[in-house]
């Protein structure tokens, strides 16, 4: 048969395909953020690995072009109606991409902090656990939302009417039950919040004389302390511990009340509800920092007594599959319950169980075994919550996509390293095209092809500096070629301690009792495996001390009108020069304030709104994008207006403001720090919605660096660093312990760690295997010993 149809056939089937010729995206004058008319071929179906400084247009490219253009191409493929429900984005600036697969993003963002939402809820695995439990559950007590902490009973009964045919109405009585797992008490969140009232009230003193201790109730404020004074309902002058019980209740928890108080009509409201929504309904981030003080000595958190902190009702945790409960298989630690769940023999939910398997095995192989479905998913770090989003890919049955990951290797030590690797391999082996931004060497490693962007940051980089292996990168002459092959050394001597801070019996998460004494006047590592307990010994037993910076991973909140010089409060000084040199207000120069241009109200940009299409952001035709008024802009200093100087980079602002008639040593102090901390590229008024998680960091550190701390807790400051900027890194984290300073630094960076003065390794592994202190010394000792996972890496990386 084959002979027969012979050669017309054969002539097919020997001549390429015209289909199998895409295999490359194509961008070719792409021009976002700083990119300058950057033109690449990317090989489809492989491992892509972008390099550079922190800064040089990597995420510009990848996330802001490749993606971006991706999403929004998607987007358009829906009905106008299903697009009005979703984000609406941009074209970016390119002028062809071609070759565009359906683009998965899976970034470094931290999973939302809302208190509801666990590891289990945002993989799908409660879902399916509750399935399970409403089949096989004994007692039965309800459908799949009835084991949910989401889900609260609701009970309902009356009359409803019915229409039947013109003009023919009943009315018949209806029931409606829905059974939830809610715990009634915390209303599914596992903690209930209290308010300390010794934090907001002396009540040995009477209103009259001061009793109030909250910030900023003085006596002569009627809207606060007066109202309380002249109310009628209590007595002003008698001590608050002497008020009978109706005062007390009219005192902490009366509900709103028309009062008149010097003949002015106003609200009374008990002190309790008035604190809860005057301090604690607002964003603590956003707070003065003594008010931010305020408000985390007068809340406490605790555990729910009534559900003991599983969020679940009284009959969600009565019903069980051969003894345990939901509550008990979402507290375990994942690979404990997989073997649970492998245990479990039932033909009538095999389908189920065979997918819940493959969830729950997908955790262990990335490494987060150690987990619990129950853990809140707000406290996990960037790289467990980067490694969350990827469950959902690893068992998917899509080829050809396009994955994206920005640092997949955050927060994981060297012995991790290798296992993420795989799993990117495996990606790429499906037939996916794997795209990767990435600064550790081993990661880089493994790269098909490697594209190097910069050669600087800021303006200075935005073009390709290298297209080519990881070979021929070494050989490259770059900034990456040539630091690739970098290795730290051993420090020859190491500090002695100024003194210990003792930690005695932690055990928090999953810390097994430990004491450790934390040397002072050091710059002291911590490291261990992820899950060992690093952040639990750090962030969770450090005494609270008035003396500790804790600088973490947390995002910086701000709109797209914040940027550096307005978050590190760098902008009053410069303001404040302004308005001297000009003899005018310094409001003047804000443009949030009173030198806004009324145009676009001090944004630069007009916005609008398109509806279900991308909005469209056009410079604003008054002030050409300055955001200023244009009298503003005639008031000068050392030859600059404001919109010039924040137009400035670190670097050039520092050295304008260091000289001359522009000299503020205010402000050069600010800038400084910002230079000190790898940052002398970002110019003064970007917004720092447009900054990476690693450069977020690095300005929180230096806005720190100016508080009066004894302590400075870092936690892995090399996040998002380039290679060629760890050395920076170290010499900054030498002159603050030099200054007097005592740093201590969670990281797994080997060069970290080899400069350190003390190391304290936790393990051996993570979750329930780990929680113990394996080693503490100095990094010397760590290599010659060789008796910890850490040990076996540092000491193959100083070539030991």
């Amino acid at each position: 048969m084959s002979k027969a149809t012979g050669t017309g056939t054969g002539a097919r089937s020997s001549a390429p395909h015209g289909a199998d010729s895409h295999d490359v995206i194509r961008v070719h004058g792409a021009r976002e953020n700083n990119l300058k008319d950057v033109s690449i071929e990317i090989p489809k179906r492989r491992l892509t690995v972008f390099t550079g400084v922190s800064g040089s247009g990597k995420s510009s490219l990848v996330f802001n072009t490749i993606a971006a253009e991706s999403q929004r191409l998607i987007n358009e493929t829906y009905s106008s109606f299903v697009q009005g429900f979703m984000p609406t984005l941009a074209r970016p600036e390119v002028d062809v991409l071609d070759g565009l697969t359906t683009v998965i993003t899976v970034d470094q963002q931290r999973m939302g902090a809302d208190p509801r939402s666990t590891v289990g809820t945002a993989t799908d695995a409660n879902a399916m656990l509750r399935i399970l439990f409403s089949r096989l559950g004994k007692p039965h007590i309800g459908p799949p939302s009835a084991y949910s902490f989401n889900t609260a009973t609701v009970r309902a009964s009356g009359g409803i009417t019915v229409e039947r045919g013109a003009a023919k109405t009943r009315t018949v009585k209806a029931t409606y039950n829905r059974t939830g797992g809610m715990c009634t008490h915390c209303e599914g969140r596992g903690k209930v919040s209290d308010i300390d009232l010794t934090q907001l009230y002396d009540d040995s003193k009477s209103i009259a004389e001061g009793a109030f201790t909250i910030p900023g109730w003085k006596s002569d404020n009627v809207w606060t302390v007066g109202i309380y004074a002249e109310s009628g309902f209590l007595d002003p002058n008698k001590p608050i511990r002497r008020y009978t019980k109706k005062e007390m209740q009219d005192f902490l928890y009366r509900e709103p009340t028309k009062v008149k108080v010097n003949g002015v009509n106003l609200t009374y409201e008990g002190l309790i509800p008035k604190i809860q929504k005057s301090f604690l309904s607002k964003d603590k981030e956003a707070m003065q920092p003594h008010i931010r003080a305020f408000v985390e000595r007068a809340v406490t958190f605790t555990t729910c007594p009534e559900c003991d902190g599983t969020r679940l009702s009284e009959g969600a945790r009565s019903s069980k599959i051969k003894r345990i409960s939901i509550a008990d298989a979402c507290a375990m630690e994942i690979r404990d319950l997989a073997e649970w769940v492998r245990g479990l023999k039932e033909p009538s939910v095999a389908p189920l169980l065979a997918a819940l398997q493959q969830s729950l095995d997908s955790f262990v192989e990335i490494g987060l075994g150690y987990l619990a479905l129950d853990r809140s998913a707000g406290s996990l770090s960037g790289g467990e919550a980067q490694r969350v989003k990827m469950i959902r890919h690893l068992g998917s049955a899509l080829t050809d996509v396009t994955y994206v990951f920005d640092e997949p290797t955050i927060g994981l030590h060297p012995h991790d390293i290798q296992r993420m690797n795989d799993l990117l391999l495996r990606l790429r082996d499906k037939g996916n095209t794997v795209l990767v931004v990435e600064h550790k060497p081993e990661a880089i490693a493994i790269a098909d092809h490697v594209v190097d962007l910069g050669p600087g940051a800021g303006t200075a980089g935005g073009t390709v500096c290298f297209e080519g292996t990881v070979e021929d990168l070494r050989a490259g002459g770059t900034i990456t070629g040539r630091h690739l092959d970098d290795r730290a050394t051993l420090k020859e001597t190491v500090r002695e301690p100024a003194g210990v801070l003792e930690i005695r019996g932690a055990t928090a998460n999953n810390l097994r009792d430990v004491d450790v004494d934390i040397p002072l006047g050091a710059l002291v590592v911590i490291t261990g495996v992820a899950g060992s307990g690093k952040s639990s010994l750090v962030h969770g037993s450090i005494p609270a001390r008035e003396q500790v910076v804790s600088v973490d991973q947390a995002p910086i909140r701000g709109s797209r009108r914040s940027n550096p010089a307005t978050y590190t409060g760098l902008l009053d000084p410069i303001r404040k020069a302004f308005a001297k040199v000009n003899g005018v207000k310094p409001a003047l120069f804000s443009a949030n304030s009173e030198g806004a241009c009324p145009t676009c109200n001090g944004a630069g940009v007009i916005y609008t709104d398109l509806a279900m299409m991308a909005g469209v952001a056009t410079p604003c035709e008054d002030c050409e994008g300055k955001r200023f008024q244009a009298e503003v802009l005639e008031y000068r200093l050392g030859g600059r207006d404001i919109s010039e100087v924040l137009a400035m980079s670190v670097d050039e602002a520092e050295e304008f403001f260091g000289a001359g008639e522009a000299h503020t040593p205010a402000a050069h102090k600010i800038l400084d720090r910002l230079a000190d901390v790898g940052l002398g590229y970002l110019t003064l008024g970007q917004p720092l919605t447009t900054l990476s998680g690693g450069e977020r960091q690095r300005l929180k550190l230096a806005t720190h660096m100016s508080e009066k701390g004894g302590v400075y807790v870092l936690d892995e400051p090399t996040t998002g660093l380039h290679l060629a900027d760890v050395e920076h890194l170290l010499g900054l984290l030498d002159r603050l312990v030099d200054s007097g300073k005592s740093v201590i630094v969670i990281e797994h960076h080997q060069a970290v760690m080899a400069h350190a003065d003390w190391i304290i390794d936790l393990g051996p592994g993570a979750g329930h295997d780990g929680g113990k202190v394996v080693f503490e010394g100095t990094p010397a000792d760590l290599v010659a010993k060789r008796s910890t996972l850490t040990g076996e890496h540092l000491a193959a990386y100083v070539g030991a």
